[in-house]
């Protein structure tokens, strides 16, 4: 797949996940807080799995991508993003069948997130297959979510309102805003390959 269609693809892929999620976890909000019946909660359910997907295909595809430079670290963002929907699918099962939702649920999920999210964004920051400066709001996008999932766990924010809010925003701007744009409108910048130099003829 050509370098050009992977940068589009992992840039819709993005969106796409993003989108999902936040209707997904409406509805199945609404579900939790009674307002809505368990049709809206199979429907949030499933845009959840479509988001978990988006997600394991932006993993699989950046990993093309980010072999060259690191092979071992690349290896583990596909890694955290499987692990993501994994724990995401776990979640939402326990919910559809159960009609519980699983304690701090978003919090498990944000784990895997922020931890690919950080590999992902070092191996972007050290490449430089994109402008630095988005690789460094990524990094302090995903550093803020890690930190948001013990301080919520402990009672000193709530990151579902509030202040607590505030440290998701770095990261959903580098998600749904400012990699997908630069990816839809330039691409990665890959290393030139210098090529050999011709011999003359005597």
């Amino acid at each position: 797949m050509a370098t050009r269609k992977i940068a589009v693809a992992v840039g819709v892929l993005f969106v796409l996940q993003m989108v999902s999620a936040v209707i997904g976890n409406t509805l199945t909000e609404g579900f939790i807080d009674g307002d809505s019946g368990r049709t809206a909660l199979t429907a949030g359910v499933a845009f959840m799995m479509c988001s978990g997907l988006a997600v394991v295909g932006i993993g699989l595809l950046m990993y093309q991508v980010l072999k060259g430079f690191d092979q071992k670290l690349a290896r583990w963002y596909p890694i955290m993003r499987v692990a993501e929907f994994a724990v995401s699918a776990i979640c939402g099962i326990h919910l559809l069948t159960q009609l519980q939702a699983v304690p701090n649920a978003m919090l498990w999920v944000y784990i895997p997130t922020a931890i690919g999210g950080l590999v992902f964004n070092y191996l972007l920051f050290v490449s430089k297959i994109v402008p630095q400066p988005i690789a460094v709001l990524g990094l302090i996008g995903y550093a803020l979510l890690l930190l948001g999932v013990p301080l919520d766990l402990l009672g000193v924010l709530d990151t579902d309102m509030g202040m607590g809010m505030i440290l998701l925003v770095p990261g959903g701007l580098f998600e749904v805003l400012v990699l997908p744009i630069w990816l839809f409108a330039k691409g990665f910048k890959l290393p030139q390959v210098s090529q050999p130099a011709r011999v003359g003829a005597a």
